[in-house]
């Protein structure tokens, strides 16, 4: 396998813990999203329509979207599971990462955060306040299904779920931007927790090949 990334990307960060709890061996192909290398028209065409990463090629098959392509790993390699089969612990899980990947990181990435440089001529810190908002806005509802499900270490219980595959890049991402994340102590314990597996260590922004200092 393949994994078209860029070592800063949140949601390359994902399907890269998704492989290394799963063991699964794969090629880094960088993309630097930075200098518009997603953009690039032999990219569009022949990787990833959405002009976006991850993608990930497996054989003669290519997808692009993190959560899909957690999902087709979990379905090709299930062991572990990371989203459950059980429906009820299946609906919370998906619940958690969607408040992530649907509510908190669309309106934070990079595109956003550019065009509201480029194209509204925010100032540096119109930007910063824009970024810590929406983090708190979505962390104050992560905090709150953690504390429903009120389990430990990880998200919902004993074992890592897709839950804490979204939650660890995000937090990342919001300590990168100085947000102050003390209001949501459930979340940085998970967080913690993590960083010292090693398939969440592994896949950390500064282990990447295409790691920029």
């Amino acid at each position: 396998m393949q994994l078209h990334s860029f070592f800063n990307s949140s949601t390359s960060y994902r399907v890269r813990i998704a492989l290394a709890l799963k063991g699964l061996a794969y090629e880094t192909l960088p993309v630097n999203i930075r200098v518009g290398e997603h953009r690039a028209a032999d990219y569009v065409a022949n990787v990833n329509p959405s002009a976006s990463v991850p993608a990930l090629i497996d054989g003669d098959f290519r997808l692009g979207q993190s959560l899909v392509i957690i999902d087709y790993l979990d379905q090709k390699h299930p062991e572990p599971h990371l989203i459950p089969l059980e429906p009820v612990l299946r609906a919370r899980v998906l619940e958690f990462a969607s408040l992530i990947s649907c509510d908190i990181h669309p309106v934070n990435n990079l595109r956003v955060l550019r065009y509201l440089e480029t194209e509204l001529k925010v100032t540096p810190q119109q930007k910063s306040t824009w970024y810590r908002h929406w983090i708190a806005e979505g962390m104050a509802g992560v905090e709150r299904l953690l504390e429903r499900s009120n389990a430990d270490p990880w998200c919902f219980g004993a074992q890592p779920t897709l839950a804490d595959v979204c939650l660890v890049p995000q937090i990342a991402n919001a300590l990168r931007m100085d947000c102050d994340l003390s209001p949501y102590p459930r979340s940085l314990a998970v967080y913690e927790h993590a960083s010292k597996h090693p398939a969440f260590d592994a896949a950390q922004p500064q282990r990447q090949p295409d790691y920029i200092g």
